[in-house]
């Protein structure tokens, strides 16, 4: 089947998108000083108060949209399953974050770390649903 200009359109702005989401990884887990002064020194205490298991629900939620956005541009089957585990590895972090964490992070960043997340979490889930679209008619292979 022939892939619509939809799905070149989608992968390539959530690239872009999840690439966004990537750098503040990289620059966050390499402690860059540069990227890391934009930060007070309450918010940088609380990132670097992460579990290592939160490290890794967040490097699964960040590199698996990066993955799944390839995945879409190659019209790969997998984009599926990868940006499903993206999706729960957000969700798991969120929870963590927004809940269980003892000190939560809208006491730190603010009400924005809501709203910002709830973008992040809306593309997401989109992007997720518009791939099992593309996988059931198809275009996916």
């Amino acid at each position: 089947m022939k892939s619509p200009w939809h799905l070149w359109a989608v992968g390539a702005l959530t690239l872009l998108f999840n690439a966004g989401g990537a750098v503040d990884y990289v620059m966050t887990q390499t402690q860059n000083a540069d990227y890391l002064a934009q930060f007070s020194a309450e918010e940088l205490a609380y990132f670097q108060s992460f579990p290592s298991w939160i490290e890794g629900t967040w490097a699964l939620a960040v590199w698996g949209a990066v993955l799944g956005s390839v995945l879409i541009l190659l019209r790969s089957k997998w984009v599926v399953g990868v940006y499903a585990v993206s999706v729960i590895s957000m969700a798991i972090t969120f929870i963590h974050n927004f809940l269980l964490a003892e000190v939560k992070m809208y006491d730190v960043v603010g009400a924005e770390a809501i709203w910002f997340s709830a973008f992040i979490a809306l593309i997401t889930a989109a992007t997720f649903l518009y791939a099992r679209i593309m996988a059931g008619r198809g275009v996916l292979r």
